[in-house]
């Protein structure tokens, strides 16, 4: 049975009907309740399927036990499981889980746990606010049941008017109640039409399905990660507060996930459809968007620590084809003056593509050894292992790990054969005891043979296979290569023109610069819309699952592994499927810490799945080279915030197609404002290295300085993330919850809380549409002049936005330590002295905080943590921590001083270098010099 051509609202009504089909006289049997029991955390009910078995898409389970833990006070689980347990949970050795709280909060928690016994249901509500709408709602009696001319028993027990609580060995179904076009945000990973704030019926509604799959960035559809976590944010018009709360469910099952609202209901719906697995739900209580995603940190566990040359520029591109050619772009790089701290190779780096593996020829170990030395290098790394074809062929990571049994099977134990880019292939089994001590070994020796690496590249880890099924039986093991021509290779060109590039006009060999040949225009758009069980559990399909989730290759074992492929303990792919690049980040993640000893693991990986983070950055996958991509760059940086992965970016310029000038000067100054920077292409198109097009060179020079003048920022906005799980860049209604005409902007960000990105988004654009929040009451002032913008309050500001320039402003209350000399690499920069900006409030205020320590030690070292305040003409900072700074403050930046000062002091003393500048209301006091490891103040008068 397939739906993939099926609209929303058929989708919402389908399963009732399946029932009817099977019996005309009663709906959906639902559960109900037929004992309880008080806890002192909670409580444990046990549920009874209410009628007769409907069996729509497996077979009903009878018996449900229902576990409710207050486990914090803003930390709820509701817990509905199958009583004999034999469905698939994720193993706490997989993703471990906080101990929740031994006292009772059952009386303290915002959070509140209602039930109804029969038909069974149950809603959140906050005790705070007992009167207002549930967060959580699962009755939807008031709702007519989905279907036109129901047939109802009267038997109350048997009939439920709505939606009922469905759990099948194979299908499980809840839904709730949502307000209607309620602001939600989170469940992916996807590139979404609808941008950052999800569409629940606006533009037809969401059909989010997870089942991670390696395709080049479709957009609405599934993608490399899945993540059942959404923040929902509230606003009441009564009183004009807001408040979010968020809402996560622990399950690795494929699954679809509904956003809509029904014709002419009231209210909006989410449902969840599970083809495995258990309702393991998790409610966070915020009540603000910070904080929802703070308690989200501590539940699924906190952003691994990042070393701080992962700040830098890096860049790299499928294409690289040897040494020398890797060599030239760092000579071009530095003769361009555009800062570069990260070389990155790509597949060319292997010997028959294999992982593990250099080229003899391509990349002498001799050569590369000596190359590795002059900056950081990441080499990529693929999720399969070449099947070797003979006993001559010695591939030692194949052969050790076949030797210790470590791969994937087929049912029948022999090994599941994929291909991949080396060939036919096979799969580590993460769940073998063993597997990790061979991973760490196989990294170890490659590291020991020449390719000193300092961090990883995780690609193809959803797991990508070329082959449909295993594809080992007969098949001729020594052919190696993939079963499609690669990009750029003869008969396979990247052919395609630029987007803004008229071939009519200028010709098929023109050129492909900005000047003439752009025939875009702001407002063109390039969107293409659409509308095991736990072991050994028997009696399900494995390969072809009764109910059909939307994935987008069709059939699950399409450029996967097959359902049925099988790991230690009988544990299938069904149910771990969306598991495979956790795993691979974890496994990485800890044989780094054995081979780079005392430093911290740099990883970038593109499946992920809740935990990630813990382990591991990622990269928005293989996106386009088109204007709408650079756009859902920013919704994409957003979306993994969320999901507790904050070191995140796009492949800058674009990697599928060909970019152009215009996009790539426009690109290169966005991305220089996201986590995780670096520019990446594919084999065959356009070089698009910065230093191609001098345009896109100077853009790149001046929005790399301010990168790295802002690294103790950044540096601190990712201690508060790995400390506390505040995200590092934020949705502007993060910082200004009650502002509803912010709550769908994704086209600006802020970088923190203090920095606002208005970037250039379309092409042929000199001016660029900001609002600013704050409706007329906050302060921002420009970036790059100081100067405080005239803002109507409540409305946008065309701003200039010349090519080259991108718009940033500083928020009125900032105290921002800054480093002044921003240099070449990291370290060059690091070495340089300190400069402080503080942006006053009308009031004379100012906040912020600087956390410092080596950059790279792990566990993390002795840090000093300053605070900085700005009050009554003084400007304090103070420390606390025992790490050594070396850099001194040298200059010192405050805006907002309403008239010049006649003397300004540090510390008591007289300091003879300053200015006073009466436009921006700025005093400049340069030639401090001031010790950073004991308490400063710099005063006026």
């Amino acid at each position: 049975m397939s739906f993939q051509r099926a609209s929303l609202h058929a989708l919402v009504n389908f399963t009732p009907y399946r029932c009817y089909l099977q019996h005309s006289d009663y709906f959906l049997p639902g559960y109900k309740l037929t004992s309880l029991i008080e806890t002192q955390v909670g409580l444990t009910a046990q549920l009874q399927l209410a009628g007769p078995a409907c069996n729509a898409f497996g077979h009903d389970v009878k018996d449900l036990t229902v576990e409710v833990t207050y486990e914090e006070t803003s930390r709820l689980r509701v817990n509905i499981r199958d009583t004999e347990d034999k469905q698939f949970t994720i193993p706490e050795t997989i993703i471990s889980r906080p101990e929740p709280s031994k006292a009772s909060l059952k009386h303290q928690s915002d959070l509140v746990f209602n039930f109804e016994k029969s038909p069974f249901a149950f809603w959140i509500t906050r005790r705070s606010q007992p009167s207002a709408a549930p967060l959580f709602d699962t009755r939807l009696s008031s709702l007519p049941p989905p279907t036109s001319n129901p047939v109802i028993a009267d038997d109350n027990s048997t009939t439920l008017e709505g939606f009922p609580l469905v759990f099948e060995d194979q299908y499980l179904q809840l839904t709730s109640a949502l307000p209607l076009g309620t602001n939600l945000y989170g469940l992916g990973e996807v590139v979404a039409s609808s941008g950052f704030r999800r569409d629940v019926g606006q533009m037809g509604g969401t059909v989010q399905t997870m089942w991670a799959r390696d395709v080049a960035d479709p957009i609405d559809e599934n993608l490399y990660g899945a993540h059942e976590f959404y923040l929902e944010h509230r606003f009441n018009q009564n009183t004009g507060r807001s408040q979010s709360h968020g809402v996560f469910l622990m399950n690795s099952a494929g699954a679809d996930i509904l956003l809509l609202t029904p014709p002419g209901s009231k209210t909006s719906l989410i449902e969840y459809r599970m083809i495995g697995g258990t309702f393991d739900f998790y409610f966070f209580s915020g009540p603000t968007p910070k904080s929802v995603v703070e308690q989200y940190g501590r539940f699924i566990g906190l952003p691994t620590w990042q070393p701080i040359w992962g700040f830098g520029f890096q860049l790299c591109r499928w294409g690289y084809h040897n040494v020398d050619d890797t060599r030239e772009q760092v000579r071009r790089m530095r003769e361009a003056n555009i800062p570069l701290e990260v070389m990155w190779n790509d597949i060319d780096l292997y010997h028959a593509k294999r992982d593990f593996t250099t080229d003899p020829v391509s990349f002498p170990g001799e050569s590369l050894r000596e190359f590795i030395t002059e900056l950081v290098n990441i080499p990529i790394v693929d999720a399969a292992i070449p099947k070797t074809a003979n006993a001559t062929d010695r591939y030692d990571p194949y052969t050790e790990g076949a030797k210790k049994s470590l791969f994937v099977t087929n049912p029948d134990g022999s090994e599941y054969v994929g291909q991949v880019w080396p060939g036919f292939t096979v799969f580590p089994d993460w769940f073998r005891e063993g597997t990790q001590q061979w991973w760490t070994d196989a990294l170890r020796n490659w590291s020991q043979s020449g390719v000193e690496f300092s961090g990883i590249w995780l690609d193809m880890n959803e797991a990508s296979s070329f082959c449909d099924g295993s594809c080992g039986t007969g098949a001729d093991l020594s052919k190696t290569d993939p079963p499609f021509l690669l990009p750029g290779v003869p008969g396979n060109p990247v052919a395609d023109y630029p987007e803004c590039y008229d071939v009519k006009s200028f010709g098929p060999s023109g050129n492909m610069t900005i000047n003439g040949t752009s025939t875009c225009r702001p407002g063109d758009s390039n969107l293409a819309t659409r509308g095991l069980g736990a072991g050994h559990q028997q009696g399900v399909e494995l390969n072809m699952p009764p109910y059909t989730i939307h994935n987008g290759f069709g059939r699950l074992s399409e450029h996967t592994l097959a359902p049925n492929a099988t790991h230690v303990d009988g544990i299938v792919e069904l149910d771990a499927h969306n598991l495979f690049g956790l795993m691979e980040e974890k496994a990485t993640h800890m044989a780094l810490l054995e081979i780079l000893t005392g430093k911290r693991p740099f990883i970038i990986s593109r499946s992920t799945f809740p935990s990630s983070g813990k382990w591991t950055g990622h990269w928005l996958g293989d996106n386009f080279s088109l204007w709408s991509y650079m756009k859902f760059n920013i919704a994409g940086v957003l979306q993994f915030q969320l999901f507790q992965i904050p070191f995140v970016g796009a492949d800058t310029c674009g990697f599928n197609g060909n970019t152009d000038e215009e996009l790539c000067n426009r690109w290169m100054q966005l991305s220089a404002f996201t986590p995780f920077y670096r520019n990446h292409n594919i084999m065959g198109a356009i070089s698009q290295e910065p230093y191609r097009w001098e345009s896109v060179a100077n853009a790149s020079r001046t929005a790399m300085a301010i990168r790295y003048s802002l690294l103790p920022y950044w540096y601190t906005l990712f201690a508060n993330a790995s400390r506390f799980g505040t995200p590092p860049v934020r949705a502007l209604f993060f910082e200004f919850p009650d502002e509803t005409e912010i709550y769908g902007i994704d086209d600006q960000f802020l970088v923190g809380g203090d920095i606002l990105v208005s970037p250039v988004l379309e092409p042929n654009a000199n001016t660029v549409n900001a609002v600013f929040p704050g409706r007329g009451e906050v302060v921002w002032r420009d970036w790059y002049t100081h100067d405080a913008v005239d803002i109507a309050k409540g409305g946008t500001t065309i701003l200039d936005a010349p090519l080259g320039h991108i718009n940033v402003h500083i928020r009125d209350g900032a105290a921002i330590l800054l480093h002044a000399a921003p240099a070449y690499t990291i370290t060059e920069t690091r070495q340089g002295p300190f400069s402080l900006l503080v942006s006053q409030t009308k009031s004379g205020r100012a906040f912020g905080t600087a956390y410092l320590d080596d950059g790279e030690s792990n566990p993390p070292g002795p840090s000093r943590e300053l605070t900085i305040t700005s009050v009554g003409g003084q400007v304090k900072i103070t420390g606390n921590g025992s790490f050594r700074i070396d850099q001194k403050l040298d200059e010192v930046n405050v805006l907002g001083v309403s008239s010049k000062p006649t003397s300004v002091t540090l510390n008591g003393k007289a300091v003879k270098d300053f200015e006073y500048q009466a436009q921006q209301a700025k005093l400049v006091a340069r030639g401090l010099g001031a010790d950073l490891n004991r308490d400063v103040t710099l005063g006026w008068k």
